[in-house]
């Protein structure tokens, strides 16, 4: 029973799937990490559905803009929330307490917006260079990042001692979320193979590449991971994963 109420913590919390509400508890939340990843394959199979019919009824441009929407859609926004106050946090330039504190702050700043218009003019431009035997191979990206992001907040250190992140490390069992996480990357990382092994590789270029930065900010900038910079990782892989697929498609 905790394993469904675990299941449904991680679907109320991380998507704006209507879920039947279950009581916080710390046995609960031990799992929760463990079924994020369940987000990205609902998340990849509306896309697959919707970018295949989009493909061949709507313009370039009304599918880019949509394939570009539906996973902000889908998670209610929870992750760009955090990638717009990270945008915020780097941009002012200051102290690492600074930033940690910019980051609570439920102010929208300027570094904010202009984050979020670039990183959405650059979700339509990618998404418009996409195909649609690209589709499946994408769709298996946002279990991966999920999957990243939630072994990220078991292993990285906390950079405060409240908060989101914070309160899921201290009731997540780390060993199962880790497992669960590797079975996630795994699977997935299998059928993009089967699917098609260069877009495969540049996926994995890509999130590689967004891992090692989400890394490096985490630790020289704010001393730690926070709900908000697991948001920022996980928007950042999924761009950045998209990228790799469709370079990797282009080129060769």
């Amino acid at each position: 029973m905790n394993l469904i109420q675990s299941l449904v913590i991680a679907l109320s919390m991380y998507s704006s799937i209507p879920m039947p509400q279950t009581e916080w508890k710390e046995e609960n939340m031990k799992y929760a990490l463990c079924f994020f990843p369940v987000v990205g394959i609902v998340t990849g199979g509306v896309q697959y559905i919707v970018g295949s019919l989009l493909y061949r009824k709507a313009g370039s441009l009304f599918f880019a803009a949509a394939m570009t929407l539906i996973p902000i859609l889908i998670s209610g926004g929870i992750h760009l929330d955090g990638f717009m106050d990270t945008m915020d946090a780097l941009g002012s330039y200051g102290d690492q307490q600074k930033k940690l504190d910019i980051l609570k702050d439920t102010h929208c700043g300027a570094f904010a917006v202009l984050g979020l218009g670039c990183y959405l003019a650059a979700g339509i431009g990618i998404w418009s260079e996409a195909t649609e035997e690209m589709l499946g191979v994408i769709g298996c990206s946002y279990v991966i990042s999920r999957a990243l992001s939630g072994a990220s907040v078991v292993s990285f250190p906390a950079a405060r001692k409240d908060g989101l992140a914070r309160t899921f490390q201290v009731h997540a069992g780390k060993r199962a979320v880790l497992l669960a996480a590797m079975f996630w990357i795994i699977g997935a990382s299998a059928l993009m193979i089967c699917l098609d092994p260069a877009m495969a590789s540049g996926a994995a270029a890509g999130a590689a590449i967004m891992f090692w930065h989400y890394q490096r900010v985490a630790d020289r900038q704010f001393g730690g991971v926070t709900g908000d910079l697991a948001g920022y990782f996980l928007q950042m892989c999924e761009q950045g994963m998209l990228a790799g697929i469709v370079i990797t498609a282009k080129v060769l």
